[in-house]
């Protein structure tokens, strides 16, 4: 085995050029591999943790058919009283057109409660958020983000400014920061938004009731959402007649299973891809391997001549074969970890950062020692069954 690896290394380097443009496909083969899935692992996990860093104790809950029971305001309040849930916040949306100082455009208008502001993880730049008291007397404040100040009003420090939604004044009461540190600043951020008392938004729009279609749920203190969720599902069972069509409980964990789902499709897809550019660079060594075959008929036939069998010639080419391969694989593998080094410089401040998946790593190393053996075989082969008296008579 040794004396075949020595051989083979003497071979591939007394022909450095050939050695290395066979090489060049199973080297793009493994950097389309490693870089392709690692590139697509680091993209998940960061994706992955900023939805985990949006708080993931919480559950949404829409209402498709209220069997004649509609939930009200009252009924949120009482549903918060139960000891495995925590706050509740009801919310419905609309657009409406806003204006100040001159300058209008569309925004998106939700209507909640106070419990939203920490369900959702929001964070204000300045000013507050809503209280109890403006949902239970209709005030006509708002809260915005600072996409909409900037817009609108031209600059972020408008607390106590007024804008105009369909024509009706609010009070700017707050400022939300627009950092995507929830999931609610995540889907807005850089477009225009506009948070009212809930009962202020059934007034707004005409759209809208007073029945409650739409609201999220949060944990209580030292509670599970396995909990929370069992509880609000009992609770909806009971108001509507153990119909679970009347109503979905959904909560953030489903989202990071979808993109998990999506995720690994993409990249046993993507892998895919590049093992098909890895056998396409085997098609190209046994190519090489055949030709060497070709050249080094003599040197075969001498060697059968002076007692080699058919076993020690296989393994000579099927070990050369084999090396070619596995050099190819480390350069790729050390020209994979320099292209994710500079992607990390490139895309620093999006707060990503690319490894090489050590997984993936070691599927390479086997998928290529493997390509050596298996196209290595049949030139192999071919050279240990060469007759020595034919061999030692080629003239090519």
């Amino acid at each position: 085995m040794i004396i075949a690896f020595k051989m083979a290394i003497r071979s591939i380097g007394s022909n450095k050029m050939r050695a290395a443009l066979t090489m060049l496909g199973i080297i793009i083969g493994v950097v389309a591999l490693v870089v392709l899935v690692s590139l697509t692992s680091g993209a998940t996990d960061s994706v992955t943790d900023a939805v985990s860093d949006l708080g993931s104790s919480m559950l949404t809950v829409t209402i498709s058919d209220d069997k004649g029971v509609p939930i009200t305001l009252d009924t949120v309040n009482e549903w918060m009283n139960e000891s495995a849930v925590g706050e509740i916040a009801p919310y419905a949306s609309s657009s409406a057109t806003a204006a100040a100082d001159g300058t209008s455009g569309e925004v998106t208008v939700y209507g909640t409660t106070p419990a939203y502001y920490d369900i959702q993880g929001l964070q204000l730049a300045m000013g507050r958020w809503l209280k109890t008291s403006d949902v239970e007397n209709h005030t006509y404040v708002c809260v915005i983000n600072e996409a909409t100040a900037e817009e609108l009003i031209g600059y972020t420090d408008c607390v106590g400014q007024a804008i105009t939604l369909n024509g009706v004044r609010y009070t700017v009461a707050g400022v939300l920061s627009d950092e995507e540190n929830s999931l609610t600043s995540l889907v807005s951020s850089g477009s225009m938004v506009a948070y009212l008392p809930y009962t202020s938004l059934i007034r707004l729009a005409d759209s809208l009731t007073e029945e409650v279609t739409s609201f999220c749920v949060s944990a209580p203190e030292n509670g599970t959402m396995d909990e929370v969720e069992a509880a609000m599902t009992q609770l909806l069972m009971e108001r509507f007649e153990d119909d679970d069509d009347a109503f979905e409980v959904s909560s953030q964990s489903v989202l990071e299973e979808t993109m998990g789902s999506v995720t690994s499709t993409l990249t046993i897809l993507l892998g895919g891809i590049a093992a098909i550019s890895l056998i396409v660079g085997g098609i190209g060594i046994m190519n090489i391997m055949l030709v060497t075959v070709t050249e080094r008929t003599r040197e075969i036939g001498i060697r059968k001549a002076i007692g080699a069998n058919r076993r020690t010639i296989l393994g000579q080419f099927l070990m050369e074969a084999v090396v070619i391969c596995m050099i190819g694989c480390v350069l790729g593998i050390f020209l994979s970890w320099g292209i994710l080094q500079t992607v990390n410089t490139v895309v620093s401040s999006l707060k990503m950062t690319f490894s090489l998946n050590g997984g993936v790593v070691m599927i390479a190393v086997a998928f290529c020692f493997l390509i050596g053996i298996v196209f290595g075989l049949y030139p192999a082969n071919k050279a240990a069954k060469m007759k020595p008296i034919d061999a030692l008579h080629y003239g090519g």
